[in-house]
């Protein structure tokens, strides 16, 4: 839409009303605001939305593998043929075997639940998401007979145990006697501790090298489970189809989508359903420019009308409204991306802010999974909330900017 100098000189001082006109002015500024908190809110939700799924997913699957092939009973029976033939599949980028137990450990009294992990002393030695979250510790030093595990912060916060410190794990099922089964209880040093950030994670994992934990469970050379990592997370199940047929009867495959589903399901419609919400508001600020327009050309009448004497075309007047409410709907929008981002920069710091204020713990990771509030900002979504904020400025335009168009100078000055 290209204005000439004198529709640019009109739009410029429509923008920028006289001293008499100041209502109009702050009904515009309403305007401009609400578009930039409409943008505002719908950025940073959906980033935090997008944070969320892709920080669970991260964690999750850094832990867990995009598939896990479980042996029915806690033990997997010929694992050894059956990692063969997982290593083999198409599409399948590692296969590694585990061994996961929930079972006890006390520490001076205290007594926690907890999540053994027996891993391969290389798949401790390689796994991103544990060796990059390590607060004290070495997990160089866990290695097979040593003795020496890793276990999550909050399991330690919850047991009182420090770097070096033992704490015993307690196997229920253990050696049985003519006085019946006693638990088998064997003693570890903490070599390490961790924090991946998912809150059931950190209170209740024990990674130890593979040997310790088939001794500690009795295991002989059993595993629990495989985990797989494929090429594309996303098409896990048809991966995996061959597999999962070629293992019917000895073993199930669950990939990831199927072991966490109404976790990301809820956070999928959760997602869906903010954005259709906090539309709203921007429909609300769009609103806002409507009436604000209507209210100046109103006020503009007979300067329209004299517009128009002048031989200022209908097309001309309809180019200076419209230009007016898209100016405010471009600045509201470019605002409200700013703002967003700023939000975004600084989330944890506004929480913590706002929890000192009120005295409330707005972020408990025992509810909310993650320690922080985390962000991911998907520049689609970003442009197709700006894009949805012009568009309804636009719209907005349309009924004032014919209005004032459509104005018959005539009737307006016939007594003048």
């Amino acid at each position: 839409m290209i204005l000439s100098r004198y529709e640019r000189m009109i739009a410029r001082r429509y923008l920028l009303p006289g001293k008499g006109e100041r209502f109009i002015v702050l009904v515009a500024a309403i305007s401009l605001v609400a578009v930039m908190l409409g943008v505002a809110a719908l950025i940073i939700v959906m980033s935090v939305m997008n944070g969320f799924r892709a920080e669970l997913f991260d964690k999750t699957v850094g832990l867990n593998g995009h598939a896990v092939i479980q042996g029915y009973n806690g033990r997997l029976i010929g694992w050894q043929d059956v990692l063969k033939q997982a290593r083999a599949t198409a599409g399948v980028v590692d296969a590694t075997p585990l061994i996961e137990q929930p079972l006890l450990t006390t520490y001076n009294g205290r007594v926690e639940a907890v999540i053994v992990r027996g891993m391969l002393e290389s798949d401790i030695r390689t796994n991103k998401t544990i060796n990059a979250n390590v607060l004290v510790g070495d997990m160089a030093a866990i290695r097979p007979g040593s003795g020496k595990i890793a276990i999550g912060v909050r399991l330690a916060e919850n047991l009182g145990v420090t770097l070096g410190g033992h704490i015993s794990i307690i196997n229920p099922a253990g050696r049985s006697t003519p006085f019946g089964t006693v638990p088998r209880q064997i003693s570890y040093e903490v070599a390490a501790i961790f924090e991946v950030g998912v809150y059931d994670y950190d209170k209740a994992f024990v990674i130890m090298p593979m040997q310790d934990a088939q001794t500690l469970l009795l295991l002989g050379d059993s595993v629990g489970m495989i985990e797989v990592h494929t090429t594309d997370a996303d098409q896990v199940t048809e991966i995996l189809a061959p597999l999962t047929k070629a293992v019917q009867g000895r073993a199930q495959v669950s990939d990831w989508k199927s072991m966490n589903a109404s976790l990301f399901e809820a956070l999928e419609v959760e997602r869906v359903v903010m954005f259709a919400i906090l539309s709203i508001i921007i429909l609300v600020a769009v609103f806002n420019i409507l009436s604000s327009l209507i209210m100046l050309v109103r006020a503009k009448t007979r300067d329209i009308a004299i517009l128009r004497t002048m031989g200022a075309s209908r097309s001309g007047v309809l180019r200076i409204f419209m230009t007016v409410g898209i100016v405010i709907g471009i600045l509201g929008t470019f605002a409200g991306v700013a703002l967003g981002f700023t939000f975004l920069f600084f989330r944890q710091g506004v929480v913590n802010f706002v929890q000192l204020v009120t005295g409330q713990n707005l972020w408990d990771p025992s509810i909310r999974f993650l320690t922080e509030l985390p962000s991911k900002a998907d520049p689609i979504e970003i442009t197709i909330i700006c894009v949805m904020a012009l568009g309804f400025s636009f719209l907005a335009t349309l009924y004032p900017a014919f209005k004032a168009a459509n104005t018959d100078p005539v009737q307006v000055l016939r007594y003048d």
